[in-house]
C-alpha cells in the first residue's frame, strides 16, 4: 500500500548506475570482464612470486644457508697441533690446511678472519705450533706472531760452533751433527772461493724458517746464500779485499760494545794495521782459544795459535763470528780519528785514546772495576 501522503523522493537506482529499466551495452560489458580477469592474473602471478620467495626464505633459514656464518669455535682451544706452513702459501690453502689439521671449524671462518686484518698479509712460512678447535681469530693470532713462526735466529756476533749448536737444538738433532755436516760438506756450502772452504763469518745472523723437512745442510747452506745477498747489499765486494774486511767486521762485532762505537773500534784496527802495530784483541785470543770471556792472563798472551794477534801482526787468519749489517758498514767506512787504543771500562763506558800512556790508565780503571764485580757478585767469576 503506497503513502499518498509521502513526498517524492529520489529513486535509488542499480549498483551498476544504469537507470531503471535500461538494457547494457555488450562492448562495455565484455570490456569490464576483459578488466576484471587481467586484474585476477596479475594478482595471482604477484601472489605465487610471494609465496615462492617465502619459501625459498624459510629453506635457507631452517637450513642455516647461505645467510648464516660460517662455522666457528668459540676458543682458544686445547692439546697441541704442528701445522706447516709452505713457501708461497694463500690464505684459502692456509686455512684448509688448519681446517684439515682440526684446529679450525671451517675454512671459510679463517679466511673472512684473515682478510679483515691486515697482518694477515704478513704469514710467514714455517712450523707452527697451534691447538685443536681454536677460534678463526686465535689461530690468526698465532699466525701473525713472527715468534710463533718456528724458525731459527741467528743474532749477530755467533761463532760458527754457537750456529751449529743453535741449528742442532732448533732440529732436534743430536749435538754435533750440524758441525759434521759443514766439515763433510763444506764443498756443497756454496761459500765463495776467498773463504778458502771457511764458514766461520759466512752464517749471516738473520731469522730463517724451518719445518719438518729442513735439514742442516741445507740450512746453512741458506745462511751462506743469505750472507752473499746482503754482502752485496752492503757493498762489501768479493775477493781477497772483501775477506779482509769481513775479518775486520767480526773483530769490530766481537769488541764494540755499542753500535755507536762500531766506527771508532773499526778505526783504531785500520790504525794499528797501517803502523804495523799488533792488535792484541782478546776476542781473536779468545776465539783461538776456543772460549769466550773478559779476563786474559799473561799466560793466554803468549800461548802459540794463528789468533794470537798479541803474538802475530796483522789480521788472524778468518772472522772470528758472523758480523752484522752495521758491522761491515763500519769496517768499510772506519770513523775518521787518530785512535791506537781503546778499553770498555764498564758498560756504556768505551775509552779511545791515541796516548799510550792514558790507555794504561784507562785499563787500570777497567782492571779495579772487574776486580769490584768479582767481590760484590760472586756469579760473575769467571
Amino acid at each position: 500500500m503506497t503513502d499518498q501522503d509521502s513526498p517524492a523522493g529520489p529513486n535509488p537506482g542499480p549498483i551498476d548506475g544504469l537507470a531503471a529499466g535500461a538494457s547494457p551495452d555488450p562492448a562495455q560489458d565484455r570490456v569490464r570482464r576483459s578488466r576484471n580477469r587481467l586484474a585476477c592474473g596479475i594478482s595471482a602471478l604477484l601472489l605465487a612470486i610471494v609465496l615462492t620467495l617465502g619459501g625459498l626464505l624459510l629453506r635457507a633459514w631452517w637450513s642455516g644457508a647461505p645467510f648464516a656464518a660460517p662455522a666457528d669455535y668459540p676458543g682458544p682451544g686445547t692439546g697441541s697441533v704442528r701445522v706447516d706452513v709452505p713457501q708461497g702459501a694463500d690464505l684459502t690453502r692456509i686455512g684448509r690446511l688448519l681446517h684439515d689439521g682440526g684446529v679450525v671449524a671451517s675454512v671459510e671462518a679463517f679466511t673472512q678472519a684473515a682478510m679483515a686484518d691486515p697482518r694477515a698479509v704478513a704469514i710467514q712460512p714455517g712450523d707452527y705450533t697451534l691447538r685443536h678447535r681454536m677460534s678463526a681469530l686465535a689461530a690468526l693470532g698465532v699466525l701473525t706472531d713472527p715468534a710463533n713462526a718456528g724458525g731459527l735466529v741467528i743474532p749477530e756476533g755467533r761463532r760458527a760452533q754457537q750456529v751449529y749448536a743453535a741449528v742442532d737444538q732448533r732440529l732436534g738433532l743430536r749435538p754435533g751433527t750440524t758441525a759434521a755436516e759443514a766439515r763433510r760438506g763444506a764443498a756443497a756450502l756454496g761459500l765463495p772461493a776467498y773463504a778458502g772452504g771457511r764458514p766461520e763469518g759466512f752464517l749471516f745472523p738473520a731469522r730463517y724458517s724451518v719445518d719438518r723437512g729442513t735439514g742442516p745442510a741445507g740450512l746453512l747452506r741458506r745462511m751462506v746464500a743469505q750472507a752473499e745477498t746482503e754482502f752485496a747489499a752492503d757493498g762489501l765486494g768479493t775477493g781477497p779485499g772483501a775477506y779482509r774486511v769481513l775479518i775486520i767486521a767480526s773483530l769490530v762485532q766481537a769488541e764494540a760494545q755499542s753500535p755507536a762505537d762500531f766506527g771508532r773500534v773499526a778505526r783504531v784496527i785500520t790504525n794499528r794495521l797501517a803502523r804495523g802495530m799488533p792488535l792484541q784483541l782478546d776476542s781473536a785470543l779468545n776465539y783461538g782459544l776456543g772460549r769466550t770471556t773478559l779476563d786474559t792472563t799473561h799466560q793466554d798472551l803468549t800461548v802459540e795459535n794463528p789468533y794470537n794477534t798479541y803474538l802475530h801482526p796483522g789480521l788472524p787468519p778468518t772472522p772470528v763470528n758472523s758480523p752484522g749489517h752495521a758491522a761491515i758498514r763500519a769496517a768499510l767506512h772506519p770513523a775518521p780519528g787518530p785512535w791506537l787504543y781503546f778499553v770498555t771500562v764498564r758498560p756504556g763506558d768505551t775509552r779511545f785514546t791515541d796516548s799510550y800512556s792514558e790507555q794504561q790508565r784507562n785499563v787500570a780503571d777497567f782492571n779495579r772495576y772487574r776486580q769490584q764485580q768479582r767481590s760484590s757478585t760472586p756469579s760473575a767469576r769467571r
